[in-house]
């Protein structure tokens, strides 16, 4: 389903990350961009989406029906902590430019299989504010369309159905920016003004700390697990009992208690089962939850043996305890203070849970 290769900083799918540069945005830069937005070349023509297989928030679109408008496609998926970070900006500029001629549709094509479920995009696209036309791709018929490869992708179209820019991963919202104006200029559209949006994220939508960041995308399932380190390894499918080593090394982490280790996740088959990761980063977060209409998971959070405490993530209180009660991204961590190499636990109270990736920023 995902590609190997990382072609652009912060797109998903994983893999390594290259390094990054973070650039102010000067009036000398502001006008090499807008140079760059006015000579957009014209990459291809706007892809259907007729094979989607449903649409949230809006009746079926089409490329002929958006003609005479400037369309930004957003392809994400609803634990995608990439995507969840560049959402600040595609929100501000559907609020901004949404009644001077840009439509914005979200294309959720799903990574795991309880996000092709449309009754969880539609529950978590409440949840995350996501109120722009949502073209649901569980098929993955859309994504093939537009030969996408990548969790966030944004493609930029101007008035006459035509792509004139793309991105893959977080960043360049100053330039992408700047082309929905160039698009909208070129359509006759007026009224909006120049400057850019400024946003106040919170939560997982606070860019990742890449300075000190030194711990990457990690699943559990067997499929793509990296680093996994508990003693005879994992075994696929059935129950077993395992235990975390007295010592692991950055980026491995381990299981505790009695699990069954599916292609795509971990699931715990008994209470009292814990995950331990030694990783180098501000923010723990972990896709996990019980199955749909599966009773909810109690879980507490440790860093170096301790509770939680005052590096609580968003999902944690400051006891470090929080509940699953949904298929989701839960931000579990959260340092305040200086980022060293850490090890991270969680345990869970009840049995059920599926937990499938570790992300960190």
């Amino acid at each position: 389903m995902k590609a190997k290769q990382l072609l652009f900083p912060g797109s998903h799918p994983a893999g390594v990350e290259p390094p990054r540069q973070v650039v102010k945005v000067d009036d000398q830069l502001m006008q090499q961009l807008k140079a760059r937005a006015a000579k957009l070349p014209i990459e291809g023509e706007l892809a259907s989406f007729a094979s989607a297989t449903g649409w949230l928030n809006s009746e079926p679109l089409s490329p002929a029906a958006l003609r005479g408008k400037v369309v930004l496609v957003d392809f994400w998926t609803f634990t995608c902590v990439n995507w969840l970070r560049t959402f600040p900006y595609v929100r501000a500029w559907a609020e901004k430019y949404g009644d001077k001629g840009l439509v914005v549709i979200g294309v959720h094509t799903p990574e795991f299989p309880f996000e092709g479920d449309i009754d969880n995009v539609r529950r978590q696209a409440k949840t995350l504010g996501v109120e722009h036309p949502i073209a649901v791709d569980s098929n993955y018929g859309v994504w093939r369309a537009f030969d996408n490869n990548y969790w966030p992708a944004l493609y930029l179209a101007d008035a006459q159905g035509r792509i004139r820019a793309h991105h893959f991963g977080e960043g360049a919202y100053e330039m992408s920016e700047m082309i929905l104006q160039q698009l909208l200029a070129e359509a006759g559209f007026r009224g909006f003004r120049d400057d850019l949006v400024t946003v106040q994220p919170e939560d997982t939508e606070v860019a990742a700390e890449f300075s000190t960041l030194e711990s990457g995308e990690t699943y559990t399932g067997y499929e793509q697990a990296e680093g996994f380190a508990s003693p005879g390894g994992a075994v696929s499918n059935k129950p077993r009992a395992y235990t975390v080593p007295s010592r692991l090394n950055l980026n491995d982490w381990a299981l505790s208690g009695v699990w069954t280790i599916t292609g795509r996740a971990a699931i715990l088959n008994e209470a009292t089962g814990r995950i331990a990761f030694r990783f180098h980063a501000r923010d723990v977060n972990l896709v996990m939850g019980p199955p749909k209409g599966a009773a909810s998971v109690r879980f507490r959070v440790f860093i170096d043996g301790k509770a939680a405490g005052a590096t609580h993530g968003t999902d944690v209180d400051s006891q470090g305890q929080g509940t699953a009660d949904d298929q989701r991204l839960y931000q579990l961590i959260r340092q305040p203070g200086d980022i060293g190499d850490r090890t991270f636990e969680i345990e869970f109270l009840d049995a059920g849970v599926e937990a499938y990736c570790f992300t960190f920023g």
